[in-house]
């Protein structure tokens, strides 16, 4: 697995600039509106999100076209996936969640390999 890449201190000080404005912003816009304030802040917290991990209905489709390339069984340990909760594990978590970076495993699996990565 690939080392997740790392912001440099002076990276982290233009990213921290970066999150302050928006934040600034978000307020600006919102003024004394604290439900706009909150729906503001959530709507660009998901949009972000989908930025790394794409859409729900994306991840959807993979996990379905993984089902079917590995015929339904944990790409881990090989037993049947259950027909809800299997998860889809990315092999370098900076390429996203694509064909050729994930595999989909049952949800032990994924957590006992999580642990041994130090993640859980």
């Amino acid at each position: 697995m690939a080392d997740t890449r790392r912001l440099t201190d002076a990276e982290r000080e233009s990213a921290k600039e970066i999150l302050e404005n928006a934040r600034q912003r978000i307020s600006a816009m919102a003024g004394r509106n604290a439900a706009l304030l909150w729906a503001v802040r959530r709507y660009v917290y998901i949009r972000l999100q989908y930025d790394e991990r794409g859409t729900p209905m994306q991840r959807k489709m993979l996990k379905m076209k993984k089902w079917m390339a590995q015929k339904g069984k944990c790409a881990m340990c090989n037993e049947e996936l259950p027909e809800r909760g299997a998860e889809l594990d990315r092999f370098n978590s900076m390429k996203g969640y694509t064909a050729a970076n994930t595999r989909l495993v049952c949800q032990k699996c994924h957590r006992e390999d999580q642990a041994k990565k130090g993640f859980a």
